[in-house]
């Protein structure tokens, strides 16, 4: 399934600064960045609730917060893209 990771996070500490670093690095370890603050990531159940857990651990919840889109297996139909940086297929063939 495709969940679509949004985050906000408080860097006006250096704290909030690294919480950032940490919620984008762990983000890249499941998906792959599409805007700023923005992961697309394809997921099954268990890894879902991997990465919900590990973000929720991350982040502060009374400055940051994180929102979660479950778009589904039938993702393709429901994404359209327009503009700068097209996003690689992740379900495709990767070539070295």
């Amino acid at each position: 399934m495709l969940i679509l990771i949004t985050y906000d996070v408080n860097t006006t500490t250096e704290s909030g600064k690294r919480r950032l670093r940490q919620v984008a690095k762990t983000c890249l370890i499941y998906g792959q960045r599409v805007q700023n603050s923005v992961f697309e990531c394809i997921l099954d159940t268990t890894q879902y609730r991997q990465l919900r857990y590990a973000l929720e651990e991350l982040i502060d919840p009374r400055t940051d917060s994180l929102r979660f889109y479950n778009l589904g297996n039938k993702y393709k139909t429901k994404v359209e893209h327009i503009g700068a940086k097209p996003s690689q297929d992740l379900e495709g063939p990767l070539i070295l």
